[in-house]
């Protein structure tokens, strides 16, 4: 079989989109042997992120010329049995389509995108699951939260959830904090949270339960450190931190590299993901395979994830988010066992497991093409995101 991925995200620090598509390749190909995988990217660098089995085309880094055009005069020339996409199929396809939706928040919290992005999505999306064969998901709330905004069959809706890429595991730890200690410009301890900086990642309320607590806790001397992108929210992020009365104590390292990320997990005391909506949240599994105690929100996915190997708060809650850092660095019996559940827990998801359970859907949808009656349940229910 011929398998085509658009993988257009590697390569484009575009987080949990790349790692999602490059684990699964990566696994795709040590796992079937006798079907060829096609990869569509935009960057040069793409390449290097891939196995040698996989071939690689590259694609128009314009989306609306890449979705509009050019991915679909590619894979008219390949003749793939199908593709796979992120949210987004291409216009004019001929061959099965699987599309895996993280999560439907521009439908839930519109308010975290802008105009033109969540308009986009709304009908992007809505015209990719009707014409799909297969929806993949990451989390049973995600496939809840689908089948609420769409009008599928729940059978064509299957849950496969992302995993820490194996990169990311317990190292020695004075080690990781000399790294950490390159990365932040301090020795000093600290907690670490990891996401692009928007709204959505509520580093700002994160900001203000950090100030709470050291101001409260005078004997702790822990940074706050921040790891991910800039974004156009940035400016309000780094506001907040110099309004907070702590400023020197915040960190932010922008976008790091996966390695330098396995060494700042190793090395805080503890990890925070204060996020008010996700499909999944993969830092809470990463930080759990480096060995650290996490407290995450307990919304959306989130409680799904963590299953009782995190502290849960309110992300609405700066008392809440407060009370639950300060337990973790003030509770060392209490941190150690959530450190031992956290790396428990991490090791029930595997890439290898989600890249086996993604290909049978692929074999599925290519040993039975769409019927007239198979498209008719997959409309979408009018007015329902838009």
């Amino acid at each position: 079989m011929r398998y085509a991925v658009d993988a257009h995200a590697i390569g484009r620090h575009l987080t949990g989109n790349e790692v999602y598509i490059r684990s699964l390749l990566r696994a795709f190909t040590a796992l079937d042997r006798d079907s060829q995988f096609l990869a569509y990217v935009c960057e040069e660098e793409a390449e290097a992120w891939l196995p040698r089995r996989v071939r690689v085309h590259r694609v128009a880094r314009n989306p609306w010329i890449r979705l509009g055009w050019d991915l679909a005069r590619r894979v008219r020339e390949d003749c793939p049995d199908l593709l796979h996409v992120q949210y987004t199929a291409p216009l004019g396809m001929k061959v099965p389509l699987v599309v895996t939706v993280h999560d439907v928040s521009f439908l839930e919290h519109p308010e975290y995108f802008t105009r033109t992005r969540r308009m986009q999505l709304r009908q992007t999306v809505a015209r990719t699951v009707r014409q799909a064969a297969r929806v993949l998901t990451v989390s049973e709330f995600s496939r809840g939260q689908i089948l609420k905004a769409y009008d599928l069959s729940p059978e064509i809706v299957t849950v496969v959830p992302n995993a820490a890429s194996e990169e990311f595991r317990v190292t020695g730890r004075d080690r990781a904090q000399s790294a950490a200690a390159q990365t932040t410009g301090s020795e000093s301890p600290f907690v670490l949270s990891v996401g692009d900086l928007q709204p959505r990642k509520n580093q700002i309320g994160l900001i203000e339960a950090f100030t709470r607590m050291v101001m409260e806790n005078p004997h702790l001397d822990h940074n706050l450190v921040l790891t991910g992108q800039d974004t156009w929210f940035t400016p309000k992020v780094r506001e907040a931190a110099r309004a907070s009365g702590i400023g020197s104590r915040i960190i932010f390292t922008g976008f790091v590299t996966d390695s330098a990320l396995l060494h700042l997990y190793n090395a805080c005391d503890c990890f925070v993901f204060p996020s008010f909506y996700e499909g999944f949240g993969l830092p809470i599994v990463e930080a759990m395979a480096c060995g650290r105690a996490v407290a995450c929100s307990d919304t959306s996915a989130m409680p799904e994830v963590a299953d009782g190997a995190a502290i849960l708060f309110d992300p609405h809650s700066v008392e809440s988010m407060q009370r639950a850092m300060a337990d973790l660095l003030l509770e060392p019996e209490l941190r150690h066992r959530k450190e031992r559940l956290g790396i428990q827990r991490a090791g029930l998801f595997n890439w290898n497991r989600s890249a086996l359970a993604t290909l049978e859907v692929y074999r599925e949808v290519t040993r039975a093409k769409r019927t007239p009656a198979e498209a008719s349940r997959r409309t979408v229910i009018a007015g329902k995101g838009k």
